[in-house]
């Protein structure tokens, strides 16, 4: 599946980071992103418990073919509380659910969310080639899933991408899943290709956050993990200015560089920031800066596991703690 080379990532306009855009801003900025050429959106059932998806279709309507339009299933709000099902049974009907909210007849590309692991993912995976069949989807991701998990589900059926967590702080995607990707041609869609704000300038004090914010509960966000990872940001910040570019390009670009089939997907609630993102695909970072990005903001400068235990649970990619 050729995706375009950078998304728009939409969960931030519904969901996880503090108090959300009314919905009328939050489609004024899906609208804008649409004005300024991005045509690869990502939604899932989650976000903001289907309002997301609903947001995203009312702000595509009349415009449904300028779009790559992804969204996920497999985990979802229940009751107001966060579950991740992948019976078959689940996902046909969350299938059917994301078509109504985003009133489309086809979704270019559905992830499975998160592998379910009291269920085999073949079985998982296995639905939702029974969608493609039935013409709801056009092609099967998966999401947080590791090398291991991606063979099983391709015996079963042909899977376009792979979204996990992978940035400049986040390298988990290195240990296995950046070659496997590349090697079968599959799409390796970065989420939080900005560190969750952290490498664009987003956070100056995680104590400011808003109360429901995700990254309160985010070990990197917290306490002597926090201190030893903002000690990073001024030779950083030097970093993107010898560059020529914003913080946020700069960790763009690098991501960029890490392939042709790696794709980020920025979220933001800011036509202006979208706008610095996107730019992006036009800058050329000098390699050697590139190299130097990846030195300074890595695995062993980091400070702080990615999730916290019960984060950590729910996903099924590789670990440093696991390949230590």
């Amino acid at each position: 599946m050729n995706l375009p080379r950078m998304g728009l990532g939409c969960m931030n306009v519904s969901h996880a980071y503090g108090v959300p855009p009314s919905p009328e801003d939050g489609e004024a900025l899906v609208r804008g992103a649409l004005d300024e050429g991005v045509t690869f959106l990502d939604t899932a059932t989650l976000y903001g418990g289907g309002r997301n998806e609903e947001l995203v279709g009312r702000a595509i309507a009349g415009r449904r073919d300028e779009v790559v339009l992804a969204s996920k299933c497999g985990m979802a709000m229940v009751d107001g509380t966060k579950v991740i099902d992948g019976r078959p049974e689940t996902i046909r009907a969350q299938v059917d659910a994301s078509l109504g909210r985003l009133g489309v007849d086809h979704i270019d590309l559905y992830y499975l969310h998160r592998w379910d692991k009291s269920v085999p993912i073949a079985e998982s995976v296995g639905a939702l080639a029974e969608a493609v069949e039935a013409g709801k989807i056009g092609a099967i991701g998966l999401s947080e899933v590791s090398v291991a998990r991606l063979r099983e589900a391709q015996a079963v059926a042909p899977i376009a991408a792979v979204q996990n967590e992978y940035s400049l702080w986040t390298r988990n995607a290195e240990l296995g899943m950046l070659e496997a990707t590349r090697a079968d041609g599959i799409a390796l869609v970065a989420f939080s290709p900005v560190g969750r704000g952290f490498l664009a300038n987003g956070i100056d004090d995680p104590s400011t956050l808003a109360d429901k914010d995700i990254r309160r509960a985010m070990p990197r966000f917290q306490g002597e993990n926090w201190a030893a990872n903002a000690a990073l940001l001024p030779a950083w910040h030097g970093l993107a200015e010898q560059a020529g570019c914003t913080p946020a390009q700069l960790a763009l670009a690098w991501l960029l560089s890490r392939g042709e089939h790696v794709i980020p997907i920025p979220g933001t609630r800011s036509l202006a920031h979208l706008r610095e993102d996107f730019a992006t695909l036009s800058l050329t970072v000098d390699a050697a800066i590139l190299e130097e990005a990846g030195r300074l903001i890595s695995q062993e400068t980091v400070s702080g596991p990615r999730y916290n235990p019960g984060g950590t649970a729910e996903v099924d990619a590789e670990t440093f703690e696991d390949a230590a």
